[in-house]
């Protein structure tokens, strides 16, 4: 009698957190190929996070540079307690800060805040009525910097909001607190500038 095979157990697929996280830690002995791998795996979301921290569009690639020579010297003491992605991010974070008070003696260009480069590409998480990036940076200009940190994070990177709220050094309810906040100014927001677009302009009075 033949016993049929047991069945095949799949593995869970690793999530994009997870995978960025095993290479992290296998290029802690020195993988080359997971080095590799790790910086591709996070590098879009460091140049998008740096983006909206940073006022300098010209500095964002060094920036970036800068946070993962700081994350590959000091990737020894990662352990894996928290994802390799949040562990980038704050790196990053204290890369601008660094670079805001170097630069803090010398006169900033009046460019546009380079954060709206990191809406460019991307769309929020289940907020319809945007066609492009284009309307959603303007909108984001205007919601207050703590709400569209939050919302940057959490909406557009795909950050948990744990996660967020380890970088923003606040409580998790704090975070989802200011998400709603800013979900619900850009609804309003959204809202009225698609009735002024319906408003027809009316035409000047015809000369006597």
């Amino acid at each position: 009698m033949i016993t049929p095979a047991p069945p095949l157990v799949t593995a869970r697929p690793a999530t994009a957190d997870e995978s960025a996280t095993a290479w992290a830690l296998a290029a802690r002995g020195g993988d080359a190929v997971a080095v590799d791998r790790f910086v591709r795996a996070l590098h879009r979301d460091v140049i998008r996070y740096v983006a909206h921290l940073c006022a300098d569009p010209q500095a964002v690639d060094d920036l970036a540079q800068d946070t993962f020579l700081r994350a590959l010297a000091g990737l020894h003491r990662f352990e894996g307690r928290s994802s390799a992605r949040a562990w980038l991010l704050a790196i990053a974070r204290r890369a601008v800060a660094d670079n805001i008070r170097r630069s803090a003696v010398r006169p900033r260009p009046a460019d546009l805040p380079d954060w709206e480069r990191a809406v460019e590409h991307a769309q929020p998480c289940g907020l319809p009525g945007f066609d492009d990036g284009v309307a959603l940076r303007e909108l984001l200009a205007g919601l207050p910097e703590e709400r569209r940190e939050a919302f940057v994070l959490t909406q557009l990177l795909g950050l948990p909001y744990a996660e967020a709220a380890e970088l923003s050094d606040c409580p998790v309810g704090t975070v989802r607190s200011r998400v709603a906040r800013a979900r619900a100014t850009l609804m309003t927001l959204l809202a009225e500038a698609e009735e002024e677009a319906r408003t027809p302009v009316s035409s000047p009075p015809a000369a006597a």
